[in-house]
């Protein structure tokens, strides 16, 4: 397994306790691609099963013994089911018969903590979303925040009560320590928070913590549909906006975490003459953010009404033929395009992916993003799209966190799950 994330000053909780440190398995989340042989032989049933053996030998370039070494292994852990019902007909033995992710009997519980409000979501082993809710993110202390936001996570797990839950992971912004599951979100005004230990305390499960742009990142690359010959080789930069604004790269398939943390994007200089809390002018946030383009709305005379306004009202607005709300939208459209362009041509990655609301809420935007991005960058055009997963990001970022130590290490991760 890989090294655990770490941080230049470490997070330290307030009040914590030993006591609940020792309860709690705090794992860090494998954002990454492994190459491992139970590893490939997992994935290859996730994502192409049911599949026989030797296609499994093709596709992970692994020997047709080694194959059968871990199929078995993977069996006997419960990760994989036998498929004899869909043997060739005529094929003798039990390497002919196909297998895939025993994925009814389990599942794992992803949080997302945004700024606004928390998502919690059921996922198959396949990365399947079986289902999920939302919730207002609580807007008290840390603690009891937590508290609440765990308590309906564990509500909503005993609806699936013929499936057992395995894991739980938990992707938020700020500043994450993923070996510690402890974080700071200034948003929020958390500091040195025990995310990981209050909620794997009472959930019961092994917890796993991730910055949330990083935990996109990952799940474009293990849980996006792609092509099984085709590896995710080369560079990658993931652009995210909605509330917040950030970015991740990937590296070969792996997910790059700085030792420091993750880089922050949010006091970018846009030109804008939006005001920042910072005491600038034109930070990117201050500019593009949901909240902003509300504040905006709101004072132009778009949108009226009681608080709190929610962003929705602004598409839905526009979408019904306002002219200002609509130029709002496109103006923000723009400054997104610029910047995404301004960081392509510092990085210069092999592939672009653009992630959040602010992308896929309002598709009549999508154009000017991309006339803005032409014009600004200087580089040649490589693949720029935007994320399969629509405005689900948040919840596969969360899912991805939940099921990163089974795809990197799946026989002893099995173990620690099981208890």
């Amino acid at each position: 397994m890989s090294t655990p994330t770490l941080v230049s000053a470490p997070l330290r909780s307030h009040g914590s306790t030993p006591r609940a440190a020792n309860r709690v398995q705090v794992i860090s989340p494998e954002l990454r691609i492994a190459d491992n042989p139970a590893a490939a032989v997992l994935r290859a049933a996730s994502t192409q099963g049911p599949i026989s053996r030797d296609t499994t030998a093709r596709t992970t370039g692994l020997s047709i013994a080694t194959v059968n070494r871990q199929v078995a292994g993977l069996l006997g852990a419960g990760l994989l089911r036998e498929r004899a019902d869909l043997t060739a007909s005529g094929a003798i033995g039990r390497p002919r018969v196909p297998f895939e992710t025993n994925h009814e009997p389990y599942l794992t519980i992803g949080i997302h903590i945004g700024a606004v409000v928390t998502s919690i979501t059921a996922s198959d082993l396949r990365g399947r979303i079986l289902g999920g809710v939302e919730i207002p993110t609580p807007r008290v202390h840390q603690d009891a925040a937590l508290t609440a936001i765990a308590r309906s996570a564990r509500s909503f797990t005993t609806r699936w009560h013929r499936r057992s839950p395995l894991w739980v992971g938990i992707a938020l912004g700020g500043r994450v320590d993923s070996a510690t599951g402890i974080a700071d979100h200034a948003r929020l005004n958390w500091r040195g928070a025990r995310v990981g230990a209050i909620v794997g305390e009472a959930l019961g499960l092994p917890v796993s913590v991730a910055a949330h742009v990083e935990a996109m990142a990952a799940a474009e690359l293990l849980l996006a549909p792609r092509n099984p010959q085709e590896a995710p080789a080369g560079t990658g930069l993931y652009f995210y906006a909605r509330e917040t604004a950030g970015i991740a790269l990937t590296i070969d398939g792996r997910v790059h975490t700085p030792n420091n943390g993750p880089g922050s994007i949010v006091h970018l200089p846009t030109g804008s003459d939006a005001e920042c809390e910072c005491g600038h002018r034109g930070c990117l946030e201050a500019t593009v953010s949901d909240r902003a383009l509300l504040d905006r709305a709101r004072s132009m005379g778009i949108l009226t009404g009681p608080e709190p306004l929610a962003i929705s009202s602004l598409y839905q607005a526009a979408s019904s033929g306002s002219v200002a709300a609509h130029e709002l939208l496109v103006e923000r459209a723009k400054v997104l395009g610029r910047t995404v362009a301004m960081l392509r041509d510092l990085f210069n990655p092999d592939r672009v992916i653009l992630g959040g609301q602010s992308f896929t809420e309002y598709p009549a935007a999508i154009p000017h993003v991309a006339e803005a991005f032409a014009q600004s960058s200087t580089l040649p055009r490589k693949d720029i799209r935007v994320s399969g997963f629509g405005n689900r990001v948040q919840e596969f970022a969360a899912s991805v966190t939940s099921l990163s130590a089974l795809y990197a290490d799946p026989l002893p991760s099995m173990r620690r799950a099981l208890g």
